[in-house]
């Protein structure tokens, strides 16, 4: 067998239809078999990510694959990860690294250069594994962007690998999806879209097999399985359409304890409040518009990959003036990296790392300031919160100093070096807090910890939490899949070699 892995690629007929959870699929249940996958995504534009053991940066749902196949993950996986400041704008992390800020324009002329980086990535994820299940970004079929596409058919073709297309059928038109994308590329492209899947279907399989058999008639290519809608199990999402389909607050029926996110412009890392949504007799919320928030037990501010604009945002649409009521109520705040730095007075940007070079002021609700330089902190973090160890990870451009006795935590290692830092602050009435510890959630402990702190003591936090609850769902995942899609046929696209190792 050659020493170079096979590829297998997952596209799609466009954004949020379900590659990522089909990848993760693939991902353990290919893994269960024996066999060594790595996930790879050549480019993913999310201001939700992550950092390696080697303390590079990349998307969070290519961590979640990674995990999946019981592989530790790099930034191999996903070279390329834009994250957006603007409409308009992104930062570029190339190979784990901040590289620039780009426009989409300036951002097309490096494109072959990019392309020619993640290709290098895939080869050397190929050289260390088996198998790589690599996933698309978007719609595979985007013609005005075709000819500057590195992640879809393109990366694709150069690995040799066979194309699952998954389609949802719960927005509508599936049918649509399915043969408008063969028809939006060429018939060499068409040739390398080998089947279908199908997500998110609600009700009776068998009602639609009448759809399937038109789909395999019409196309001339198999419908691999469709994979029912799934609601007993929780699989990390990174699209911001997740907060979409979110529960919002109204004051009017609130039934049971309820925590606030503060649903920033550019909010990121919002998948650090995963585990408070899993937990039983509380409710987790997105707050969009200006509104009393008596009723909230806490608010959270989350991470922001613009910080001052954000800071902007909430005094030009009413959010300052209502956090500052709350806080001056009573009301528990925590804020999470950029949240962190919106709670203090203020924020500098000398170098003009977010935008022209000036300062904005904070909210005042913690005595500290920060001042965004480069280079960006990017480190797996082992930390103490108030005596209980927890591990998270750090991502942000800022430095900000906690005044004497009042720092949060203490860091104790960075990226396996030992350290005796300390980060985050807490008010002088214990009730604001902030901190730049993003996956503080993950750790049973330090939950029922912060939970008792705002009042929510008699919250049960199972021990199933964080990392072992995800590889729980992994599972559950798997036998999902593995019901619903005919992996017999999936891995008939395979080469002869790896077959024999799959049965």
């Amino acid at each position: 067998m050659s020493n170079e892995a096979a590829c297998l690629a997952v596209l799609g007929t466009g954004s949020d239809v379900g590659k990522s959870i089909v990848t993760t699929a693939l991902c353990r249940i290919f893994a269960n078999r024996g066999i060594r996958v790595a996930p790879f995504k050549a480019q993913n534009m999310s201001n939700n990510s992550g950092v390696t053991p080697e303390g590079a940066e990349m998307g969070r749902a290519q961590i979640v694959q990674a995990e999946a196949a019981r592989v530790a993950p790099h930034c191999d996986m996903n070279p390329v990860l834009l994250k957006p400041v603007s409409d308009v704008g992104s930062q570029v992390v190339l190979n784990g690294v901040a590289w620039m800020d780009a426009s989409s324009q300036s951002y097309y002329t490096k494109k072959d250069y990019l392309f020619t980086e993640s290709c290098a990535a895939l080869a050397r994820l190929r050289a260390s594994c088996d198998l790589v299940i690599m996933e698309g970004a978007g719609s595979c079929a985007e013609v005005n962007l075709m000819a500057h596409d590195i992640v879809n058919l393109r990366m694709a073709a150069h690995a040799g690998a066979p194309v699952i297309l998954v389609a949802d059928i719960d927005r509508g038109g599936v049918f649509a999806q399915i043969v408008g994308t063969l028809a939006c590329v060429s018939p060499e492209q068409q040739a390398q879209i080998r089947g279908f899947v199908i997500n998110r279907f609600r009700g009776d399989i068998s009602l639609f097999q009448p759809g399937i058999d038109w789909i395999e008639r019409r196309t001339g290519k198999p419908v691999y399985g469709v994979l029912p809608w799934y609601k007993h199990f929780h699989i990390e999402a990174e699209d911001a359409v997740v907060i979409e389909n979110a529960p919002r607050f109204s004051p009017d029926a609130v039934a049971e304890p309820t925590i606030g996110v503060i649903r920033l412009p550019h909010i990121s890392n919002f998948t650090d409040f995963d585990p408070l949504a899993q937990l039983p007799g509380c409710r987790l919320v997105y707050l969009q518009q200006p509104q009393e928030l008596e009723q909230l037990k806490a608010v959270i501010l989350p991470g922001s990959k613009a910080t001052c604009a954000d800071l902007q945002w909430l005094a030009d649409s009413g959010w300052r003036d209502h956090l500052l009521r709350y806080a001056a109520a009573g009301g528990h705040l925590l804020g999470i990296c950029g949240g962190y730095q919106m709670l203090g007075t203020w924020v500098h940007d000398p170098d003009g790392i977010e935008g022209p070079p000036g300062s904005t002021a904070g909210l005042g609700l913690l005595p500290v300031e920060t001042v965004l330089r480069a280079p960006k902190t990017t480190t797996l973090t082992d930390f103490s919160w108030d005596g209980i160890p927890g591990k998270g990870y750090e991502i942000h451009m800022g430095r900000t100093e906690p005044p004497a006795g009042q720092a949060l935590v203490r860091v104790e290692r960075r990226n396996g070096v030992a350290c005796t830092d300390q980060d985050g602050c807490i008010s002088a009435n214990g009730r604001v807090i902030g901190t730049y510890m993003h996956g503080l959630f993950d750790a049973p402990a330090i939950t029922r910890c912060w939970l008792a702190g705002v009042g929510l003591e008699d919250i049960a936090v199972d021990t199933l939490h964080g990392p072992a609850a995800r590889d729980q769902a992994y599972e559950q995942l798997t036998a999902h899949a593995g019901r619903h899609l005919d992996i017999a046929a999936i891995i008939a696209l395979l080469p002869p070699e790896l077959q024999e190792r799959l049965r």
